[in-house]
């Protein structure tokens, strides 16, 4: 014997019947077969819709009852032979006047009670799974009504099964009745009155099981549209696995937690009789799907799956007059019990002064009311607090067997939440340890799903989404650097780089699964006007996991949004100086945000371009080092001019070679007026432990104040005509045997900038091109220095330094 149920899409149409009867056919080679029937696809909803339309006095509802109608005669149509559609036909229209006739009492009555509303609800399946019998009659079907063997109590909507007198009625009927192949409508049922009553949406599920367990099935088999039951829901988590063998508790809790695929109740009837339970797809019926018994093998994770339930709300119920008072819990479960409402989730503090429920946000305001006037005394006599109510939220759930044996998957699982800004409200978990659940905001759902699911089941790649501001030179560069790693990130780290969104100051684009990036131009090019908060907004919005905002402009304003994408557990790489070398405060803010809401805060290239100068600093400071003093050369440009500049060719020329070159900022007087070089060393000081501003900073400037007035072009007119000025600095240290370099220092908390004559026994002499060095003098390191040494400026070298500190935020 085996029970074979399938659901509303497997039956929504006449293909999709004719795919049914060709399983069906093939399920009957192995024995005596029950199939249960769901209603036609939307057919339910559609007949609550026609109800609810009928109660408002809403004529629509005639309108919704002939397509109901129509799409019935047009299976009947498509299904059965001409010569025996008239019977079937002339059946279907007299139960659709029955709807009908029912509708239009409700629609003069103005009311749809729960009675009226189970009556009209069940005519979907009633219907379905007659035309069926009938399209198989050849194979030897005929067609039971539910009604007459499943009776249950009179909770219209919900009804409880009387299990004794159902076993026995559908026992009687099968040994009374010779058919190989019985067709029945899921669903429905009937009270001792011979009411319509219903199991619950979802309720053709549990009819299955009630049929298996009352004949003793072998098997049970769930057909739907999906291949079986998956790690995650497949809408939230494209890379969602399939379960081939799962276990009847972590089925219930899966269900009991939002899996779509199975019917809460569906497994307890079966369970006590150790009936397996098949999920299979109609649509690919070779599919291997979900087997659900009692024991099942180890498969290496003991992690089953992911679920959740939206749309919960939170009760809270707080006071000291509940510490050490027995019966708080009682009361409480009594007053939701006796209005119906079901608690979905339960966790309440070891001092007693605390409670929270979880119940379904539909039921929030009637649980509110019945739970105040349950401790209406205490809350006016100040023993406990008003009730709390937090709405917009979900349950997400771990679930698995295997759990109680292996520490440490709460930590992961928190961990992992936490790490990605994913706030946990309450927590609970069962005594069994086969579930540990968790509230979250339900805006944070997906993320957090997917999150969980990268964390327990993804061997194959860590997913880091990008949104990168800035496509000069270096973004250019970056980009081009990320195309041409992707492929090699994810073969060998097992990163997948997405970048979901490029900007720059007159444009934006966003694209959820990540911009092609060999054609970023164009798809930039049709993006929409940039507007800085709208992107901050669409970057928080989308609330992707491991999301990183990349930095590669000179923007004042850029470096202002840093804080409201760290107080959002976004990581922030950044190129542009402009934030770290901001107010000390602003400076602190964003390390301590980034602490705070565990991000990562990386400005790598802030100094030295790709250099390892303040990750080496960092390592010194955290391995216990203390920095006395810094010496450093940390103008890639002024190095460059000062390097190529000999008196023979104009200073002005050098410079804007310097510039056509990339070695520049945008405005080269931010490089040689020496205010780059000041933000640098203080940032450095900063790294160190050092509270340091600019106005702290002297500045031995070498540039006369004329050429810093005006544009960029009359920047370089001025300097052409103070060419006097260059050359009488170059000879003077040429006369004495020395070379120029722009100098930074640190030392006792004092920093300076200025430029120096070096002598070639200086450690900075032998600095060729566009090169920086940095001297750090530490405790560990008092008389030779450590030195970091190498090219300091330059598009491609200050991506790839940005690119490691987007790799160091990934991992």
């Amino acid at each position: 014997m085996q029970v074979m149920k399938f659901g509303g899409t497997s039956v929504a149409n006449a293909v999709n019947i004719n795919k049914v009867v060709a399983i069906v056919q093939q399920a009957q080679k192995k024995g005596r077969t029950v199939v249960v029937a769901s209603a036609l696809g939307g057919v339910t909803d559609l007949l609550l819709q026609s109800g609810a339309l009928a109660a408002a006095g809403d004529e629509q509802f005639r309108s919704v009852l002939l397509t109901i109608e129509q799409r019935h005669l047009e299976a009947v149509k498509a299904l059965i032979p001409v010569a025996k559609q008239s019977s079937v036909l002339s059946w279907v229209k007299q139960r659709c006047n029955e709807i009908e006739d029912v509708c239009n009492g409700v629609f003069l009555l103005g009311e749809l009670s729960a009675r009226t509303r189970d009556r009209i609800a069940g005519f979907g399946e009633i219907i379905s799974s007659y035309i069926i019998s009938v399209r198989m009659a050849a194979d030897g079907a005929v067609w039971k009504d539910s009604r007459e063997l499943i009776l249950t109590d009179s909770n219209f909507g919900h009804a409880a099964v009387v299990r004794d007198v159902t076993d026995h009625a559908i026992q009687q009927y099968f040994s009374a009745v010779e058919n190989q192949l019985v067709i029945v409508p899921g669903f429905v049922a009937s009270d001792a009155s011979r009411n319509t009553t219903t199991l619950g949406r979802g309720g053709s599920d549990y009819t299955a099981a009630i049929f298996a367990a009352a004949l003793d099935a072998d098997v049970l088999e769930i057909w739907t549209d999906v291949s079986g039951m998956m790690t995650a829901d497949p809408r939230l988590v494209p890379h969602a696995k399939a379960l081939p063998n799962i276990s009847y508790q972590e089925a219930m809790e899966l269900s009991h937690f939002g899996a779509k695929v199975i019917y809460p109740p569906t497994i307890q009837p079966v369970m006590k009789k150790n009936i397996p339970v098949w999920v299979k797809n109609t649509f690919e019926p070779e599919a291997y799907g979900t087997l659900i018994e009692k024991d099942v093998k180890l498969n290496g994770n003991h992690i089953r799956g992911i679920a959740s339930i939206n749309k919960i709300t939170l009760l809270s119920l707080e006071g000291g007059g509940m510490v050490g008072i027995p019966g708080f819990s009682k009361r409480l479960f009594e007053a939701l019990a006796n209005e119906q409402i079901n608690v979905i989730l339960i966790t309440q503090g070891s001092s007693e002064h605390s409670i929270c429920v979880g119940v379904e946000d539909a039921n929030a305001e009637k649980a509110k009311q019945v739970i105040d006037d349950a401790f209406r005394f205490e809350i006016q006599s100040g023993k406990v607090d008003p009730l709390v109510i937090e709405k917009e939220l979900a349950v997400v759930a771990l679930v698995g067997d295997n759990m109680k044996s292996h520490p440490g998957v709460s930590g992961k699982m928190f961990g992992a939440m936490g790490r990605n800004g994913v706030n946990v409200r309450a927590i609970a978990q069962g005594s069994s340890e086969r579930n540990i659940t968790s509230v979250i905001a339900a805006a944070d759902v997906r993320k957090a799903i997917n999150i969980l699911h990268e964390e327990f089941f993804e061997t194959s790649y860590k997913q880091v989404n990008l949104f990168l501001a800035g496509t000069g030179n270096v973004g250019g560069k970056l980009i081009a650097q990320l195309q041409q790693q992707q492929q090699y990130l994810l073969d060998n780290l097992r990163l997948q780089l997405r970048v979901i969104s490029i900007a720059n100051s007159r444009k934006m684009v966003f694209k959820e699964d990540g911009l092609d990036l060999q054609n970023w131009k164009a798809a930039l090019d049709g993006g929409e006007e940039m507007e800085l908060q709208q992107f901050v907004e669409l970057v928080r919005n989308k609330n992707l996991r491991n999301a990183v905002f990349v930095d590669v402009t000179a923007n004042n304003e850029v470096a202002k949004v840093y804080d409201q994408l760290l107080s959002k557990s976004i990581s922030v790489v950044a190129c542009n100086k402009v934030a770290c070398s901001s107010s000390y405060s602003y400076y602190r803010k964003l390390k301590d945000l980034a602490r705070e809401y565990n991000a990562s805060f990386l400005f790598e290239t802030n100094v030295g371009a790709g250099l390892p100068v303040i990750g080496t600093l960092s390592d010194l400071m955290r391995s216990g080092d203390v920095v006395n003093r810094i010496e450093a050369v940390l103008s890639g440009t002024l190095n460059f001019v000062f390097n190529h500049y000999n008196g023979e060719r104009p200073f002005a020329e050098v410079v804007k070679q310097a510039q056509d070159e990339g070695y520049t900022e945008p405005d080269p007087r931010l490089d040689l007026s020496g205010t780059d070089v000041m933000r640098k060393i203080m940032i450095l000081a900063r790294e160190s432990g050092e509270q340091l501003e600019m106005e702290d900073i002297s500045n031995n400037t070498f540039m006369p104040a004329s050429c810093m007035q005006g544009s960029v072009e009359d920047f370089y007119k001025e300097m052409a005509s103070q060419e006097a000025h260059f050359k009488a600095l170059y000879q003077q240290a040429a006369n004495d045997g020395k070379k120029l370099k722009f100098v930074a220092s640190f030392e006792n908390g004092k920093a300076s900038v200025g430029l120096q004559h070096i002598d070639p026994a200086h450690n900075l002499y032998h600095l060729y091109g566009k090169d920086n060095v940095v001297l750090f003098y530490t405790n560990r390191y008092p008389d030779q220095p450590m030195v970091i040494k190498g090219a300091g400026a330059g598009a491609e070298v200050t991506a790839s330094g940005v690119f490691a500190d987007i790799l160091r935020a990934a991992h």
